[in-house]
């Protein structure tokens, strides 16, 4: 459970990186002394690779979120039959009292 949590900061943590890195290009592109073609198409190539990078990020986080529930449904099933065979075998018990 610790390693979630810190699955949860690191994401936030790269969130915050490449926001304020799409922030600060936007704000680079806008302030440039160039011709408005340029800085068109530059605003459009920094688009594009801030949407190339969001999209290897939402895969890393879809991995990550994935990898997390299989490992709850393992925790479930095992603790399911943990709890069974607890249950079973004080059935047993009560019954060789009787």
């Amino acid at each position: 459970m610790k390693s979630e949590g810190s699955r949860c900061r690191a994401c936030s943590v790269i969130s915050a990186f490449f926001l304020g890195g799409f922030v600060g290009a936007a704000v680079a592109l806008l302030v440039a002394p160039k011709a408005g073609k340029e800085t068109r198409q530059q605003i459009k190539g920094t688009a594009e690779s801030v949407k190339a990078k969001g999209e290897d990020y939402y895969k890393q986080v879809k991995e990550t979120v994935t990898s997390v529930l299989e490992h709850g449904k393992d925790l479930v099933a095992e603790k399911k039959q943990r709890i069974a065979k607890a249950v079973r075998e004080g059935i047993e018990a009560y019954e060789k009292k009787e």
